[in-house]
Formats: structure tokens, sequence, C-alpha cells
């Protein structure tokens, strides 16, 4: 299933680097591989949005929903299966959705781009763009490439996937930065961004680009909602930061599981247009309610202080 490439140097050193690094270093990988997740990827947006500069937020929310979106889109084209789905010596240290079949790439996701690596070099890559400060920059640099080696490290991607994510993250942070630069109304470029999107509705099938859109929707339409109606204030209390943070974070958590309650996880994970549908509309809720209800709030909060 999918279109199967690839040099034949990449699986050897996939296979050399499991081999020497043993258990050890995949739990290692593992854990450098989270700084590229969705989880992470959205905690640090909200940081920023919630409690240091909500304009440095929404940028880094308007980079990373793109980029989140155009990685799948690629990814469905390019139709390249995981290596641990081709190669019998490579092996899966750390599956995608691990509720699911990890032989199955609707499920797991396609291999090429590396999604990890893209939201790293994204995420990592606006804040360094945004304030160039010698801190930020080397974060940006040492960051994405410990997850993109981690990557392959684990078995889920090839090399040269984490070559094209690395470089989908940065051409990402270089054009849409430039776009909001250059579109001075907020709801045209939303629109821009999400006519880019929209076509993957007519081809995509595995479920990362579904959950791309909800949260493309959802912040887009919450930064609306918050400029427009609720205008909150950022803080420099480092308890209200922490609070902050940390209530947002469970609120993501919390959500994304009682939207899921109302149905069966045969459903959620058929692949039919309904679960699709659900789906981005759950992603869409649980980021219009980040973006724009829970800040709306924090006023209430600090009065009762």
């Amino acid at each position: 299933m999918g279109n199967v490439f690839y040099f034949n140097w990449e699986p050897q050193l996939m296979m050399w680097l499991q081999q020497v690094l043993g258990d050890f270093g995949a739990k290692v990988a593992s854990l450098i591989s989270a700084f590229g997740e969705e989880m992470l990827m959205v905690g640090i947006m909200g940081f920023v949005y919630w409690c240091i500069d909500k304009r440095w937020g929404i940028y880094l929310g308007i980079n990373l929903t793109a980029s989140a979106a155009w990685n799948p889109m690629i990814k469905n084209i390019a139709l390249r299966p995981r290596p641990y789905m081709v190669h019998d010596g490579v092996k899966c240290l750390k599956p995608i959705d691990k509720s699911g079949d990890i032989m199955d790439p609707l499920v797991q996701g396609w291999s090429f781009p590396s999604g990890h690596s893209c939201n790293a070099a994204t995420v990592y890559g606006s804040l360094a763009y945004y304030k160039r400060v010698k801190a930020l920059i080397t974060i940006a640099v040492v960051i994405p490439l410990l997850v993109g080696i981690s990557r392959f490290v684990l078995g889920v991607h090839y090399p040269t996937d984490v070559l094209a994510g690395w470089a989908l993250g940065l051409a990402s942070v270089l054009l849409v930065s430039w776009m909001q630069k250059v579109i001075k109304k907020d709801w045209v470029l939303y629109l821009i961004l999400l006519a880019t999107a929209i076509p993957g509705l007519f081809y995509c099938t595995s479920t990362d680009y579904f959950t791309s859109l909800g949260m493309m929707i959802g912040t887009y339409a919450g930064a609306m909602v918050e400029t427009r109606f609720i205008h909150f204030e950022n803080t420099k209390s480092i308890p209200r930061m922490i609070i902050r943070t940390l209530f947002g974070i469970v609120l993501y958590l919390g959500l994304n599981t009682v939207l899921k309650m109302p149905f069966s996880k045969e459903f959620l994970n058929s692949g039919s247009a309904a679960a699709h549908a659900v789906r981005i509309a759950r992603y869409a809720v649980i980021l219009f309610v980040e973006v724009a209800l829970y800040p709306a709030c924090f006023r209430f909060f600090r009065k009762k202080a």
C-alpha cells in the first residue's frame, strides 16, 4: 500500500542506530521526539499567548496551523509508508497512535515529510524569527535537529522524511511570516490560509490532516473573537503564568476526552467522512475555547484574586 521509495543507506542507517543505541537510546529518542509533538506545540503557543505576548502567540499559532495542514496534504500525495511498514529490520519504537493498528497508514499517517520535524522547525523557528535573540536562535537550530534525528532512530521516518520536514517548516515560517506583514487585515489572511488547506478535503484520508484543519479553523475563529470582544491582558506574574499554562493544558486534554465520549472508538477510527467531520469539529472547538473563551476568564479570576 502506498509508494515505496528510499535510498539504500536509509534503512541500513536506522537499523544500525537501533542496534547500537539499544533500549536506553530508544527511551532518550522517545523523550526528545516529544519536543515536536502536538501537545507540546500547543503548550508553547498557549504559554506565549496567555502569558507573554498574545500577538506573538497568535503569530505562532498561524504559522503552526498552516504548516501542520500543509504537511499531511503533501503526505497524502507522496503516500510513502513508514519505514517499519516496509523493512522487517526496522522496529517501530513509538507509533503515532498507540491505540490503532501500527501497520495502517491511515491511522498512523504517511511518512513523507516528517510532521514532528516540520512542527519543531516551525514553532522553534517562529520563536526565533519573531524575537531574534541568541538563545532562541540556538533553540531553533538544536531542538529541530535533535527531534528530526529521533524520528528515524524510532523507526517511524526515513532520514529524507526528516529533511523534507525541516524544509517545509522553514519555508512555512518564511512564507507565512511574510504574508502576515503584507496582508493587513487578519480575516483576509485567515481566509487565504484556509483556502490553501481546503483542497485536502478532496483527497486526504489520514487523520492528521483533519486534526490540523480543525486546529486551523478554531485558532482563526478564536483570534477574531478575542480581538473583537475579549481583549485579555498578558501577565508578568510568574505564579499566574504557571496557573494559566497548567489550566490551559488540562483544559485541552479534558476537552479532547469529553468531546470523544459521545462516539465509539470504532467510529472515531473508521476513516469515514462522518468521523473526519467529527475530528475537525472537535479540534476546532478545542482551539476556539483555548484562544477565545479560556482567556475571557482571566479578568474574572483576577478580580476574585
